[in-house]
């Protein structure tokens, strides 16, 4: 797939750790202020950093925005937002030193949080009905792989949430094994479930260390 990710360094301190909407509205209202929309097809990937345990996380030197988006659209992207500040809540940070980058073939993703709409949320049943979500959702984009929830640091289901406007979001942290290089483009540059512009659904190679805890 002809899709590219921009990546901005990062001068700032802290943010929440729960910051995907917030990323998502400072961003949006760069674009407005721009007359640009904000198209189905991007991803927005959340921010990594060292989490405190109380709902913040530090920037370190491998903290970076990153976007993917076709091709054609890079290039935008790239200007209109460097060097821009966003305020999450508060805590401000200014993308700086863009680069774009290709997209990478691994056999083994992971993405932190997959949301994916459930009738019902109950802790007993979630786990199963969730997977064969995901699996359908693999299918419908004509994906092979097998998914799986992955587990935190204490041993349990990596449960997670998005918050937005005060309502819980909730997902798992998915890793998808068996993917083929063509495959692999695909799940990174598509995503999987819901809410892909709030960082949600965002895959990228396993070997990554992601340090953002929320």
């Amino acid at each position: 797939m002809n899709f590219l990710e921009v990546q901005f360094s990062l001068r700032g301190k802290t943010l929440p750790a729960d910051h995907g909407y917030s990323l998502y509205s400072a961003i949006k209202q760069i674009c407005q202020a721009q007359d640009l929309e904000i198209s189905p097809e991007i991803l927005i990937s959340s921010i990594p950093g060292i989490g405190n345990k109380q709902g913040m996380i530090y920037l370190n030197r491998r903290s970076r925005f990153r976007l993917r988006c076709p091709a054609e659209q890079a290039q935008i992207w790239y200007r209109i937002l460097q060097n821009q500040v966003l305020d999450l809540r508060g805590n401000l940070i200014r993308l700086i030193q863009p680069r774009l980058t290709i997209i990478q073939p691994q056999s083994v993703l992971t993405s932190r949080l997959v949301v994916i709409k459930l009738e019902e949320w109950d802790d007993h049943t979630a786990p199963q009905y969730f997977l064969e979500s995901c699996q359908k959702g693999l299918e419908r984009l004509e994906i092979q792989g097998q998914p799986f929830i992955e587990s935190s640091a204490d041993g349990n289901l990596a449960r997670r949430s998005l918050c937005i406007h005060g309502k819980h979001i909730m997902g798992f942290g998915v890793t998808v094994e068996g993917l083929s290089n063509e495959d692999s483009i695909k799940l990174q540059c598509l995503g999987l479930g819901g809410r892909g512009h709030f960082g949600c659904g965002w895959f990228y190679p396993k070997k990554e260390e992601v340090e953002n805890v929320a």
